[in-house]
């Protein structure tokens, strides 16, 4: 889901990049899913066309280890959510790569320092979280383990900028970063609402698309809180926290719908009926709006370039 996304960031940049999975139809997939990616760009007015073969050039694929990683200065991980798993990759990467190579896992969730714990040189091991499609969401999060050193966040920090992306420190190695902790925290209390039954799925959804979530590509909720005064941030809290879902556990909703497979998209049945033409519209929604905001911060910044010229 994310590998080949974040192979695309660099060799897009010009950086020469090795793909490494466990099947050689996973790795052809890979490729094929960049190139489409990369065309489909183009077509929105994001980048060149004769630009598209070169970065794929840049980037060679293996199934060997040793290949992979002999000459690597950055290595990203990307496989599934698996603890053990990463913990074994990391410790193997660490025996592998140079002693300067810097070792990041795109987890989403998982602590870095358990992630690192079976290696020796944890100190240049850190969490680069991108979110999905990470070629067009500008965010990675940049998350320092107990162990991790100040260069390889600072190195980490710059060569994120470099290539494009918006990157920003996490200083405390906590479940779930910033982005997904504020996420899920919403998450729950939309669940909770149709739990108990205060509104439907798609009420909820709407009044987010709707209302408040309109503000937010512009207005971050601190920004917000400041906004409208933080007496008059204090006195809502005092009258609503008490009301809002606290609960450590997942809703029995959710729990129920895992349970009887009502799991979304791929079963068509989650929160609400999915026909599979419903669930691709969605999908490309959500994919043309990121190109067309992509498009149009490239065109800003074009824009400022220009203006900036013009001065000098």
């Amino acid at each position: 889901m994310m590998g080949h996304g974040i192979a695309q960031i660099f060799a897009s940049r010009n950086y020469q990049v090795i793909l490494l999975d466990v099947r050689p139809d996973l790795l052809s997939k890979a490729i094929g899913n960049i190139r489409s990616n990369l065309s489909l760009m183009v077509e929105r007015g994001i980048g060149k066309r004769e630009e598209i073969e070169p970065s794929i050039q840049k980037i060679k694929t293996t199934l060997d280890w040793k290949q992979a990683t002999s000459k690597a200065q950055f290595v990203v991980e990307a496989v599934s959510e698996n603890l053990e798993l990463k913990q074994r990759i990391f410790q193997d990467l660490d025996a592998l790569c140079s002693s300067e190579t810097i070792l990041a896992t795109n987890t989403s969730v998982m602590s870095i320092t358990e992630i690192a714990k079976k290696a020796k040189n944890r100190k240049r091991i850190l969490g680069t979280h991108f979110w999905n499609p990470p070629y067009l969401i500008p965010l990675v999060e940049v998350i320092k383990g107990e162990e991790t050193s100040s260069q390889a966040m600072e190195v980490t920090y710059k060569l994120l900028k470099h290539v494009g992306k918006h990157p920003v420190r996490v200083k405390k190695d906590v479940p779930g970063f910033v982005g997904n902790r504020l996420q899920h925290a919403l998450w729950r209390e939309a669940i909770s609402i149709v739990d108990r039954g205060i509104a439907d799925p798609e009420t909820v959804d709407e009044v987010i698309k709707k209302g408040f979530g309109l503000r937010l590509p512009v207005l971050g909720p601190l920004e917000n809180a400041d906004m409208v005064g933080l007496d008059l941030a204090m006195a809502i809290h005092d009258y609503l926290l008490k009301y809002l879902d606290s609960s450590p556990e997942p809703a029995p909703v959710l729990r129920e719908k895992v349970k009887r497979g009502e799991l979304g998209f791929k079963t068509g049945q989650g929160f609400q009926k999915w026909s599979p033409s419903e669930a691709e519209h969605s999908r490309t929604n959500l994919l043309e709006y990121l190109l067309k905001w992509t498009k149009e911060q490239e065109e800003r910044g074009k824009d400022n370039s220009k203006k900036k010229t013009s001065r000098l």
